[in-house]
């Protein structure tokens, strides 16, 4: 990681407010559940998952280029998403600097920090809030059917020598 690049934040998982081995418990059945978190500002503006992610990558990488291959995407469309969440805000999330000898770059701004622990916060507390309906709504799906596999007819004579 580079010296002027801010530390990236894991993705916040629900808190365990205790050791005791039935919230430990609950807490490995809710892996398999996910809350996705979209904050709307508006009909055309959103923060949601994929740009924080992203914002996280440029803090790592300190590039967008290097953020958007990391998260398969293409430079272009990286670009298209930091320019938008710039303009979103009174105050820029990333600054970017030129291409050229000194090989360019971009760095997260205190505002593009503070934005990723609000979410992160957010999110975390999101989770916390849902996981008893979430851990319900769990209970209540069907159990997938084991996947077999059925022998492949290839031919009438196939299909008739078996009776």
């Amino acid at each position: 990681m580079r010296s002027d690049a801010h530390p990236v934040l894991p993705p916040m998982r629900p808190p365990i407010t205790g050791d005791t081995e039935t919230e430990m418990e609950k807490h490995d059945a809710m892996r398999g559940i996910r809350l996705t978190v979209r904050v709307d500002f508006g009909s055309d503006r959103a923060l949601g998952p994929g740009k924080i992610r992203l914002l996280e990558a440029i803090a790592t990488t300190g590039s967008i280029s290097q953020a958007g291959r990391s998260l398969d995407m293409s430079y272009r469309r990286a670009w298209l998403l930091v320019d938008d969440m710039n303009r979103c805000f009174r105050a820029p999330v990333v600054a970017a600097r030129p291409g050229g000898a000194q090989g360019g770059g971009a760095t997260l701004t205190p505002f593009g920090q503070e934005l990723i622990e609000k979410y992160r916060s957010i999110e975390a507390q999101a989770m916390a809030a849902a996981e008893p309906q979430l851990h319900d709504l769990e209970v209540s799906l069907r159990q997938r059917a084991a996947r077999t596999r059925k022998s492949v007819k290839t031919s009438i004579r196939a299909a008739t020598a078996r009776r």
